[in-house]
């Protein structure tokens, strides 16, 4: 029998037999252009990771803790400010918010751009991430997709978030070896400004505000879901993911400069046969982990794949070497951030999605300002090896942690939409809907008008929904 995580009050409720299977034009043109605004975001504030921290040995009172820092530091604002800026959105609207952020995002890099000081790129990075408006585009999507099709826009912004990454550590140095450190920053202005016309020309104007709880986040579960040991311990790996990340930026340019063979001025095409190596060689691990069997098993070695290639990072300067391992990394880490999101979504209670993820989220990002800050603190103070032999073991660590990471079966959220025109009460929905074969757990909420499952896809037949109700 499925538990019951909330109910409000009782209200007749029936499916909707209207639903349809695609998206509308509406649908379909919100996600394209979310998805650009979150792609070219991204890329300004991702372009700078591959060039800092040579370009920043050049600013005035530079030192590795500083440039680590200003690599960095954009996290701690967008750790902060990320969880407000989406429930300010709720009181004064999602363009408003949104278009704030951008503003500050634009400031932020300009700052950057016409600084000569390491202390000035640090405080445009920091005024960068006070642009968080994550939380908030996501809830602009919810206001302006039906419940049925927004894993499919999620599916858009989850391809252009992972666009950016891989698009800025090309364009980064290439714009770098053109116009410098400076043109770096203004090329990320020039993208938050074309982020405010695609959201004011593209991105339509929502007729309602959409209170979906596989997408907000609530404040008054926030306790429930840090007290979550499971939801803890991804929270933890993509603090640590993205830790590594960061402070493996710190040293990549260098060890590219250490081989003796790679110039400069062609580290955009390193990275780009880097990446592209990576993301072919993790397809079949990919395909794997979808697999319940499987899963488990490719998340730990993912985790061991960054322990090795660290480790091989600190002890070699040869070429071939450097490259290879460089290569794992990237296999491993792109391997983690597709996996890590997803198991959330599985082991988040139903309707308590979009709070984990915001969780999720600002787990993201402090790691993010942990990896340049403590990187460039070790590597001020010792030199490349050090701090490649200390995340090394700081991912050991991670990946003993994970040994406890219990095997997920294959489980999946649903949410369906109701009308008011049937007669049965919010009890005996529950008690239908929780009948059905494969139903783990289940939510009704009636101001949204929405049930919200989570079904094991093993046994979970949705004819039987229909039959049920």
């Amino acid at each position: 029998m499925a538990s019951l995580v909330h109910i409000a009050t009782r209200i007749p409720w029936h499916a909707r037999p209207e639903l349809q299977e695609t998206m509308n034009k509406q649908e379909f043109r919100t996600a394209i252009s979310i998805g650009l605004l979150y792609l070219i975001r991204m890329l300004g504030l991702f372009m700078v990771l591959p060039v800092l921290p040579i370009a920043g040995q050049t600013l005035e009172y530079a030192t590795p803790a500083l440039i680590g820092l200003a690599l960095g530091i954009y996290g701690l604002s967008q750790a902060v400010l990320q969880i407000p800026m989406g429930l300010l959105s709720d009181r004064i609207g999602r363009r408003s918010v949104i278009a704030g952020g951008l503003a500050l995002f634009i400031l932020g890099s300009v700052i950057a751009a016409a600084s000569d000081s390491v202390y000035g790129v640090v405080a445009g990075r920091l005024l960068q991430g006070c642009g968080a408006i994550a939380s908030s585009l996501l809830a602009l999507m919810s206001d302006l997709t039906r419940v049925e099709h927004r894993a499919k826009a999620m599916a858009v912004i989850g391809i252009s978030i992972g666009s950016s990454f891989g698009l800025s550590l090309v364009l980064g140095p290439f714009v770098y070896s053109m116009l410098g450190l400076t043109g770096v920053f203004l090329f990320a202005a020039g993208a938050g400004v074309a982020g405010i016309v695609i959201l004011f020309v593209l991105i339509p104007e929502p007729a309602s505000r959409s209170s979906n709880l596989e997408s907000q986040l609530q404040t008054g579960r926030i306790s429930t879901v840090l007290k979550d040991r499971s939801l803890m311990q991804l929270n933890l790996g993509i603090f640590m993911n993205h830790y590594l990340l960061m402070a493996s930026f710190l040293v990549f340019p260098l060890l590219f400069q250490a081989t003796g063979r790679i110039p400069d001025d062609h580290h955009a095409r390193y990275y780009f046969f880097t990446l592209l190596v990576a993301v072919i060689v993790m397809g079949p691990l990919m395909w794997l982990s979808d697999r319940p069997r499987y899963g488990k098993s490719i998340l730990l070695t993912a985790v061991a794949a960054c322990v090795v290639s660290l480790a091989w990072m600190a002890s070699t300067r040869d070429y071939v070497a450097v490259i290879v391992s460089i290569t794992l990394f990237f296999m491993a880490f792109n391997l983690l951030e597709v996996m890590l999101p997803s198991r959330v979504s599985k082991v988040s209670a139903a309707g308590y999605r979009g709070t984990a993820m915001g969780v999720y989220s600002s787990a993201q990002f402090a790691g993010t300002f942990a990896g340049g800050t403590v990187g460039g603190i070790i590597l001020s103070l010792s030199d490349i090896s050090t701090l490649l032999y200390a995340n090394a073991i700081l991912a050991f660590l991670w990946l003993v942690l994970s040994l406890r990471i219990p095997n997920i079966g294959d489980i999946a959220s649903r949410t369906f939409s109701y009308d008011e025109s049937c007669r049965l009460t919010a009890n005996q929905l529950l008690e239908r809907l929780s009948s059905i074969r494969g139903v783990i757990e289940v939510v009704v909420i009636e101001d949204e008008n929405t049930a919200y499952l989570k079904v094991d896809n093993n046994v979970f037949d949705e004819s039987e929904l229909s039959a049920a109700i």
